[in-house]
């Protein structure tokens, strides 16, 4: 008897071993066209959905998409890394009136998404939407066909960026938002948060606004936003849009970018915004700049604005920023 109550023991301890790495989430995990859910999300076992890899992955893991296909909308709920490599396109159809990415993370949490295609088909409402998290970069991915419902600007986005708390860094790079119902890209927060955000090298063409900075939901908190070497174009109304809350310090700096053919406006500043604005070419919107702050649209003398359909600059700006 002795030695059979130490077999089972044995047995025991040998099926909770081998069981632990299936039931442990995994540092990486892959999705693939020909994969299953009901596979572990390892390369040679992958799975079929991004939200299956995110669910199988540990905090702070990453997602790879092996090969080209649709693989599903997603809900974020903690850092994470989703990738695809360079020559695959792993696409996201979200479901009409949702999402292709919902991000509900932690305070600290960091998201990446990199290679990434959304695709709105003319019925979902926004490409990437971060309600809470600690950052949020994007790399070379493609925001685009997002819709408008018809009263709320929290709907029509390519990405949408809306925290209610705390201090949030958002990266957005090498990427394009077109053909998006509301903002290409919008920054629209509530509360009191804070935010440092850099939009380098992005193409926004063919939305109703190309970049909102829009802080008038927020009573408080302070927002810095660097937009450098990218392209504002052909957008039904606004270029850029910044508009700043009565308790915001909000800042937006613009850097070596081309705003051209705008509907309405190439650079719309309104209320409290700061707006710094260098070696940039501003033509063939309907007004280049319209400057309706307290005199805190500040000029570095060094653009191109000319060519506007109505007028170049509806109201002087300041001039008090010197090259140097």
């Amino acid at each position: 008897m002795k030695e059979y109550a130490i077999a089972l023991l044995a047995l025991a301890l040998v099926c909770s071993v081998s069981a632990d790495p299936a039931q442990a989430q995994r540092a990486r995990t892959f999705v693939a066209s020909y994969g299953n859910d009901a596979n572990p999300c390892t390369f040679g076992s992958p799975c079929k959905t991004f939200q299956q890899a995110v669910n199988a992955v540990a905090a702070g893991g990453e997602v790879t998409a092996i090969d080209s296909a649709g693989f599903g909308p997603i809900t974020i709920s903690q850092a994470v890394t989703i990738t695809s490599p360079d020559g695959v396109e792993a696409g996201i159809i979200p479901v009409a009136g949702g999402n292709a990415i919902t991000i509900n993370a932690g305070a600290n949490d960091a998201i990446v998404l990199r290679g990434l295609t959304l695709n709105g088909s003319g019925t979902a409402y926004n490409g990437i939407a971060f309600n809470s998290g600690g950052s949020l970069t994007v790399i070379n991915c493609l925001a685009q066909n997002f819709i408008y419902d018809g009263s709320h600007a929290t709907t029509g986005n390519g990405i949408l960026i809306q925290p209610t708390s705390g201090t949030v860094r958002f990266n957005i790079t090498n990427s394009v938002v077109t053909n998006n119902a509301q903002a290409g890209i919008s920054y629209r927060p509530h509360n009191t948060p804070n935010a440092n955000g850099v939009v380098d090298n992005v193409t926004a063409v063919g939305n109703q606004y190309g970049i909102s900075v829009n802080t008038t939901p927020s009573p408080g908190g302070q927002t810095n936003v660097a937009i450098l070497n990218s392209v504002l174009s052909n957008n039904g109304v606004d270029g850029l849009f910044a508009s700043g809350g009565s308790g915001q310090t909000q800042v937006v700096s613009v850097d070596h970018a081309s705003i051209v053919g705008n509907g309405s406006i190439g650079i719309d500043a309104e209320t409290t915004s700061y707006v710094i604005l260098g070696r940039s070419v501003i033509t063939g919107n309907g007004i280049g700049v319209q400057n309706n702050t307290p005199n805190t649209f500040y000029t570095y003398q060094d653009n191109r604005i000319s060519g506007n359909n109505t007028t170049d600059i509806s109201s002087p700006l300041n001039p008090s920023l010197p090259l140097q």
